[in-house]
């Protein structure tokens, strides 16, 4: 194809708009999360208000508004159940992590540190007159933990909150929307284009959400599944109910995160042991029962299951999923793992629509 001035100049304009375009959504990211949040409810939630909105008594039936408006409430409904449950939790641990006597912790590990650092003094040939493992792990908690510390997390927490409620509002505003006009997001979407590829739009919209509504209920089940397994592992081996909850919750959450995330909820859940061990059971015995039970838990979970469920449910080969984890972790860390998938799907779906006489794009997009 020749490269002309005219069509040179076509396609500078539309790079720059692209930029233009792409710098906007970054400045005013916080609002680009809030729309995408939505619109991610209104897939969720879409089939319900369709049956709400077509339930028939008598000759009467909801309007479409009041339809979405009662799936909003349950949304609320389902999210104040879960905070109501988890929260009380969370603030119970943070309370006996705060009142916590680092010094006893550490003293009741006291023997594989005493191992730990008989290895590093043998290692390093360091001095045993002027190094002690446990006091410098105790001086390194206190610093960690001192007053401001202490002060700066308390500010972060009550900026978060205000941020969360700002978010629950919006998001809410904005859902009950999306869900009231189904259309209305795809209109969004589809206003910057020119009308000749609107229908392209429309295609990869229709294969979006459903390869994301099977991803997302897929990896809510699973996590809520571990969660429970998890749970009920921990209480049969003697574990305190609550301290068993908390660990299923963490372990649960962090699942989410897919690789990374379990890794980071076991050295939690751990902790969590070590700080409020077993009854009948030592510290050291503690640590081992969750460690191993985690790791095959998980280690099934994420070397067998979770490959196997994202590929099938974005219909992508398991290698090919794996390694796009591996490239956004690497490129923006927990939060590129969290996003890889559902990402990567939006990308090969407009790919599929917009590029299709590429073989690249073919062989990745074969399956959908």
């Amino acid at each position: 194809m020749l490269l002309t001035p005219p069509t040179l100049a076509r396609y500078t304009v539309g790079l720059l708009i692209a930029v233009a375009v792409a710098f906007l959504m970054w400045y005013f990211r916080s609002i680009v999360v809030y729309i995408l949040v939505s619109a991610l409810l209104a897939i969720i939630f879409k089939p319900l208000v369709g049956r709400l909105a077509r339930l028939r008594i008598r000759g009467w039936h909801l309007p479409r508004w009041a339809a979405a408006l009662a799936t909003l409430i349950l949304i609320w409904v389902l999210f104040v159940v879960a905070c109501t449950l988890f929260v009380p939790l969370v603030f119970d641990k943070l309370y006996q992590f705060a009142t916590l006597d680092f010094g006893s912790v550490l003293r009741s590990v006291e023997e594989p540190i005493a191992r730990m650092q008989e290895y590093l003094h043998d290692l390093f040939a360091l001095p045993d007159e002027r190094f002690s493992l446990t006091d410098s792990l105790i001086q390194w908690f206190k610093s960690i933990f001192d007053y401001d510390t202490i002060n700066t997390a308390f500010s972060s927490i009550v900026s978060l909150t205000l941020s969360a409620v700002i978010a629950f509002f919006s998001i809410s505003f904005i859902t009950f929307f999306f869900l009231k006009d189904d259309e209305l997001f795809l209109s969004m979407l589809k206003a910057p284009f020119p009308e000749r590829v609107h229908g392209n739009i429309e295609r990869a919209m229709s294969s979006v959400s459903q390869l994301l509504m099977r991803y997302f209920t897929g990896i809510l089940s699973e996590s809520c599944i571990l969660m429970i397994v998890i749970s009920v592992t921990m209480i049969f081996f003697g574990m305190r109910t609550q301290d068993a909850f908390f660990i299923g919750l963490i372990m649960g959450v962090m699942n989410v995160v897919p690789y990374a995330g379990p890794l980071i909820g076991g050295v939690m859940s751990v902790f969590m042991g070590v700080v409020t061990p077993i009854e009948g059971m030592t510290t050291g015995h503690t640590m081992f029962v969750i460690a191993g039970s985690l790791l095959i838990i998980k280690g099934f979970d994420d070397f067998v299951l979770q490959p196997t469920l994202y590929s099938e449910r974005v219909k992508a080969h398991p290698l090919e999923i794996f390694i796009v984890i591996l490239i956004a972790g690497s490129l923006a860390g927990i939060v590129g793992m969290l996003l890889a998938i559902p990402s990567y799907t939006v990308l090969r779906v407009f790919a599929k629509e917009f590029f299709s006489q590429f073989r690249l794009v073919q062989k990745l997009t074969e399956k959908i």
